[in-house]
């Protein structure tokens, strides 16, 4: 049903967007005299709004920065400004107002942008641009803290108060702008004014983020996008201490954890349904490296995941979606942050983070991330450690040019991680007994040492205020030392482990640009931002390894045993290349209906094979990738939207005639309504259908080879609400229903079967609320609620994970600068299964832990 329905309610959105007759009939925005902040005023609004047509978009002639008494007051020039709708944000220290309705415009009708540097003490800037066709955005930033923002109507326009901490006790400093011919003598702010929003003292946008770039390599209001995106910012990942990929996803919803434990090597994502691993990107850019364990909270700023297919912007990828890290950007005014935290399992970590000018016009900045880590935990033997670097330099070359320098390096030296049991003695009965939870099946001596280097750059240019070229680059190299134990077959016993000792290195290196164009133009009404551009990456793998054979008694093992002589070995490597060519275009038909078209054209050349045999294939393919959305919002405070989109991945195998396989396809259908609950509070209803077609599967006739008939298929519907409900409670939670089977394989057997690790119910809640006033100012509790459902625990679906449910929970107390917190994970320390790669490797979740942390912001 949800199939036909999405795309009854996706052609009939574009059929309306795109027919000539529906255009003009579309109420807009600014007939609404205030966005409704709850359903009653909704309805009401709904049922007494007039047809009439839109508005025509407000010229705003003129920006003037004005120093006054109580700061500096920024004047946005039009007569009729009480028409324009104001949005109030913040970032950071960045306080933002989305002015809707309005066009800067000078005399001549030409577009530009005001910038005003350093106006007063705690202001490092005011910027105003265009951001679309009818949106003006004012930035400001501050120093070390949010600023205080008041707006007001005035015969003259909009005029914005602007103050800071620094203001209060300081003198006032002269106003310096680029645009001199806009400045006029100081006026200060009429007391009988009266404003037309409430004054607000911003703090930083905590739980709910309002805008994302994954989506379309710009920075896009969420609320806009005609696809489902969440994000997790830095403020929840560390209330939360979070410590791996697998912990911040579960904010998530739709996105559970994949054929791999959380104490191994790599990270496995599932997004709805499908595997997600090669899709972790750093700044947008494409790195197979990512698979590896690459996080750390140190260097990341937030966690952006764009639900369904990504192909038309980033080439090659799952049909489920995409993971992008936003890592930390140097700031222009001095930080420091010292972080120490202490826990169970011998847990032991501390981070420092350092960023500031590295001149006195600060047109160069520096970050600084530094971080180390170690911890035991309760599989026997296991020990890790982690030491993690990552310094960035950006230089503002000219008003129009900047560039970042960034690079990163991590080591990760770990003993017996990554193994599992067998299901037989875990999730199903044994005859022998129940294995205990923290049996290692590795050898104590077992070790598998990573390293990864990462450098690049980042190039921003503005050829003027409507146009803009990036190209960003990263090269990185992954190495991995492994001599461990891969569990191979359970004997009929049911308690003799079949194992291969194995040892070896992996040296992967990749290479990736993505240089593109951002415009933003006009065909008569009609706005446009284009973006253009192409991206290329290339990886090289070269994979040692060494296999001999042993056993171990699972309930009673005795380690150290001498493993037979080596029995095999390999000698792999792999090269690929890929080169995409893209363009996207966010078309603003109304102010209240959006159109975004895109279309990537993709060629992959792949040579891999084996030195030791002396076997080579090459495989080599292309791929049009098409996405096609529409927004609609019947009021501000809600969007509509329908999208159609397409995927591809290159398929690797080997064809009985050595022919070429074709690129696995995947097809998105997508409906859902974005809503704002308030200023503060945002939430996403999503339905989608996606199917997987061109799977690899055995073929029946030739069974050591592959053929290309293999189709799954995933339908669901996800909600997410994030942001603040009232000063100092916070939340963020979701839920998913995932229904993801094969629908088509040689192996009729499989048919119906459903995906592995795909739980079909899973529930997501997190809030916290921090004492606003009062002698407990600062005290703060936090509460974690974490439900995955039943999940399949290989494709043949012979055995099945329980469900479970997790409560974490957190005690913090903030002063000033100074934060202490303990948080406890597991809380009621139930024993449950995170994953399942096969029928011998399951993994156990971690128990109850508890981890004590203090951090000092200076």
């Amino acid at each position: 049903m949800l199939n036909w329905v999405g795309r009854a309610l996706l052609l009939a959105g574009l059929f309306s967007g795109l027919g000539l007759q529906a255009v003009a009939e579309i109420p807009s925005v600014k007939q609404v005299q205030r966005p409704a902040t709850t359903v009653k005023e909704w309805i009401a609004q709904v049922e007494a709004a007039p047809q009439t047509t839109p508005a025509p978009t407000i010229q705003i002639t003129g920006v003037k920065a004005n120093p006054t008494s109580k700061g500096v007051e920024v004047i946005l020039e039009t007569p009729i400004g009480t028409q324009l709708q104001v949005i109030n944000r913040s970032a950071g220290n960045n306080f933002i107002i989305d002015v809707s309705g309005g066009q800067l415009r000078l005399a001549d009708g030409n577009a530009f942008t005001f910038r005003s540097d350093k106006p007063l003490a705690g202001i490092t800037q005011i910027i105003v641009t265009n951001i679309d066709a009818n949106t003006v955005r004012v930035t400001v930033v501050g120093e070390k803290a949010l600023p205080t923002v008041e707006l007001y109507d005035d015969n003259a326009g909009l005029v914005f108060a602007v103050g800071s901490q620094a203001t209060a006790t300081s003198p006032q400093q002269p106003t310096q702008t680029q645009q001199p011919q806009n400045e006029t003598q100081p006026k200060p702010l009429v007391s009988g004014d009266e404003p037309i929003e409430l004054v607000v003292t911003g703090e930083q946008d905590g739980y709910r983020a309002t805008d994302a770039s994954t989506a379309t390599k710009t920075d896009t209001p969420l609320r806009d996008l005609p696809q489902s995106i969440q994000v997790v910012p830095r403020q929840v990942l560390e209330d939360q201490q979070v410590s791996n990929l697998s912990e911040a996803l579960r904010n998530v919803p739709g996105v559970a954890q994949g054929s791999q434990s959380t104490r191994g090597t790599y990270e496995v994502p599932v997004i709805r349904g499908f595997d997600a691993s090669f899709d972790i990107k750093t700044n947008g850019l494409r790195n197979e490296s990512n698979l590896y364990q690459s996080f750390d909270r140190a260097g990341i700023e937030r966690v952006e995941v764009l639900k369904g297919p990504a192909s038309v912007l980033y080439g090659q990828g799952s049909l489920g979606g995409v993971i992008n890290y936003i890592t930390k950007q140097p700031l222009s005014e001095p930080y420091h942050a010292l972080e120490a935290s202490v826990g169970s399992f011998n847990f032991y970590r501390g981070a420092i983070d350092l960023t500031g000018p590295l001149n006195p016009s600060k047109t160069v900045l520096y970050r600084l991330n530094l971080a180390t880590q170690t911890t035991e935990s309760f599989v026997d033997f296991y020990e890790q450690q982690r030491y993690f670097v990552a310094p960035v330099v950006s230089w503002q070359l000219s008003d129009r040019t900047k560039i970042t320098f960034s690079s990163e390096y991590q080591v990760r030296p770990q003993k017996n991680g990554a193994t599992g049991i067998p299901a037989e003695g875990s999730v199903l009965p044994n005859p022998n007994g129940k294995i205990p939870r923290n049996r290692n099946t590795n050898e104590p001596n077992s070790t598998s040492d990573t390293s990864l280097l990462r450098v690049g750059y980042d190039l921003e240019h503005r050829f003027s205020s409507n146009w803009q070229l990036r190209s960003a680059f990263e090269y990185s190299s992954f190495q991995r030392y492994k001599n461990y134990i891969i569990n191979s077959t359970l004997a009929e016993d049911e308690r003799t482990l079949n194992r291969l000792f194995t040892t070896g290195v992996n040296d992967e290196r990749n290479y990736g640009i993505d240089t593109y164009v951002v415009g933003n133009f006009a065909t008569g009404s009609i706005r446009h931002q284009l973006v253009t551009g192409f991206n290329f990456t290339k990886h090289t793998d070269n994979t040692t390894s060494n296999f001999s054979q042993g056993v171990l008694d699972l309930f009673n093992p005795v380690y150290g045993r001498q493993p037979s002589p080596i029995t095999s070995r390999g000698n792999y490597f792999g090269f690929t290349d890929t080169l995409g060519i893209y363009v996207q275009d966010r078309v603003t038909l109304a102010s209240n209906l959006k159109l975004q078209l895109g279309l990537e054209f993709d060629t992959f050349n792949q040579t891999s094979g084996e030195r030791i045999s002396n076997t080579e294939q090459k495989n080599y393919s292309d791929a049009f990738s098409p996405r096609v959305g529409i927004v609609y919002q019947p009021i501000e405070a809600i969007s509509l939207y329908a999208n159609y989109s397409c995927s591809f991945n290159p398929n690797i195998g080997r064809a009985f005639d050595g022919s070429a396989f074709q690129p696995e396809r995947g097809t998105s259908y997508e409906v859902g309504i974005k809503g704002d609950i308030s200023n503060r509070l945002s939430a996403t209803l999503a339905f989608y259908d996606l199917t997987r077609s061109n799977v690899l599967t055995t073929d029946p006739v030739n069974t050591d080879f592959s053929i290309v008939t293999g189709e799954q298929r995933s339908k669901g519907v996800e909600f997410s609400v994030g942001g603040e409900i009232i000063p100092g409670w916070n939340i963020v939670g979701g839920y998913a229903y995932t229904d993801a089977e094969v629908t088509n394989d040689t192996n009729s057997s499989l048919v119906g079967n459903l995906l592995d690790n795909v739980p079909k119910h899973s529930f997501n809640l997190w809030t916290s609320y921090e004492i606003q006033s009062g002698r407990f100012k600062g005290l703060g509790l936090g509460m974690g609620l974490f439900y995955v459902g039943e999940r399949q625990g290989d494709l043949d679906n012979t055995f099945t994970l329980p469900s479970y449910f997790l409560t974490n929970a957190a005690i913090f107390y903030k002063q000033d600068r100074f934060r202490a917190a303990l948080n406890f994970k597991n809380l009621f320390d139930v024993d449950y299964f995170e994953s399942a790669q096969n029928r011998v490797n399951v993994f156990y979740g971690e128990p109850f832990a508890v981890q004590a942390t203090i951090s000092w912001e200076f």
